[in-house]
């Protein structure tokens, strides 16, 4: 009988030294399988596709160099389309079947959401997504990690001080109706209320909507000289395009979703003086940095696009996933890689994004964003980060 009692314990024991020892899925002796799901082919497409090239061109550079720690990387990508659905399905494939190790940069508010669950049941991180929405860390799990400055807190920290310097009497806001245009409105009543302000007028339109003459109208009757936008492309475009036409010239305010280089593509001069605020530069292939403009020509050179601010997330995305996993060192897994991140600072890089930091119970890298303004049918970066 005690014999028996010493072997099961022995075989406790083992099989509990077993369990520590036991590898992560997606690390192998030479290879780290990641996944991401990007929108290769619904409203958000072109974004989805410059995710995918920057984090490649991250991807190729880091195995010419000999992977991470002797591991090569191996990205697997799918497509959501945008749809919720489509990303639970992508996310139930790379987890079940590709068996990745992490996701990355998946990109989407509702879509990350839906696939998370997925994630967490196989313990796989989800690591910064490209999306500014507060659910992304909150509320806490150990494995959501986000770099992004929420929506809300680009506005509400950005919003007082261009407010002030252009003297604003009556701020109004026009908003997507949905999660993300309330964010901006959230942010914007959070600043105001600090103001010791209200909003003077406040509008919504439903989202996929091309015609904002009667909200345009609306502001300009209550008298706006400053406006808050929580717009992406098409909306931006069309309600600062329709406020010119009619003669209304209020400061217009926007968030990184307004920040790409679309809107003075397809908008054009009456584009010029937007403001928006973002956490990383617009790479321009003739930018006045050396640094950014040679990274921006090796993009062009490799993928015969030119880069913009999505290939900028999608290889900064890489950049510190390559950060942490060195830091865990040989011994690769889910735990060792938390408790890298766990003490990560990541320094400034050359896109001018904010020093990041994470702790065990800090999972957002960093709350701070800068203002930049369409000038001559290009972003200029106009501030330094704005503190709370």
């Amino acid at each position: 009988m005690k014999f028996h009692h010493i072997a099961a314990l022995a075989l406790v024991t083992v099989s509990g030294a077993y369990a520590q020892a036991q590898p992560s899925q997606g690390v192998s002796k030479d290879t780290i399988t990641l996944g991401s799901i990007q929108d290769l082919s619904g409203p958000l497409a072109g974004f989805g596709k410059q995710v995918r090239l920057g984090m490649m061109l991250r991807v190729d550079e880091a195995n010419e160099q000999g992977g991470v720690n002797g591991r090569k990387l191996d990205l697997k990508v799918e497509d959501s389309g945008y749809d919720p659905k489509k990303a639970v399905l992508a996310a139930q494939k790379l987890v079940n079947q590709d068996k990745i190790f992490m996701m990355i940069a998946h990109i989407g508010t509702a879509q990350n959401l839906a696939a998370m669950p997925v994630q967490f049941s196989k313990n796989v991180i989800n690591f910064f997504p490209v999306t500014a929405a507060r659910e992304m860390y909150e509320p806490f799990h150990k494995l959501k990690y986000s770099f992004a400055a929420t929506y809300y807190d680009q506005i509400r920290l950005a919003l007082p001080k261009l407010a002030k310097e252009k003297s604003a009497k009556k701020i109004c806001t026009i908003y997507q109706d949905d999660e993300f245009g309330l964010e901006v409105e959230r942010g914007g009543e959070a600043a105001l209320k600090a103001m010791g302000m209200e909003y003077a007028e406040k509008t919504s339109f439903k989202r996929g909507a091309t015609d904002f003459s009667s909200q345009v109208a609306k502001m300009k009757a209550a008298g706006c000289d400053f406006v808050v936008l929580g717009t992406i492309i098409r909306e931006t475009i069309g309600t600062i395009g329709e406020a010119r036409k009619t003669g209304f010239n209020p400061t217009f305010l926007g968030s990184s979703a307004a920040y790409t280089d679309l809107i003075h593509k397809l908008g054009g001069k009456p584009m010029d003086g937007l403001y928006a605020t973002m956490t990383v530069q617009h790479p321009y292939l003739d930018e006045s940095s050396q640094p950014i403009r040679f990274w921006a020509n090796k993009y062009k050179t490799k993928f015969n696009e030119d880069p913009t601010v999505f290939s900028v997330y999608g290889y900064s995305a890489v950049d510190a996933f390559i950060r942490a996993a060195q830091k865990a060192g040989p011994n690769l897994t889910t735990d060792t890689f938390i408790k890298a991140m766990d003490t990560m600072v990541i320094p400034t890089d050359m896109f001018g994004s904010s020093e990041a930091t994470f702790s065990p119970t800090k999972r957002l890298g960093s709350d701070l964003s800068r203002l930049s303004q369409i000038q001559d049918g290009k972003w200029k970066v106009v501030s330094d980060y704005v503190k709370p």
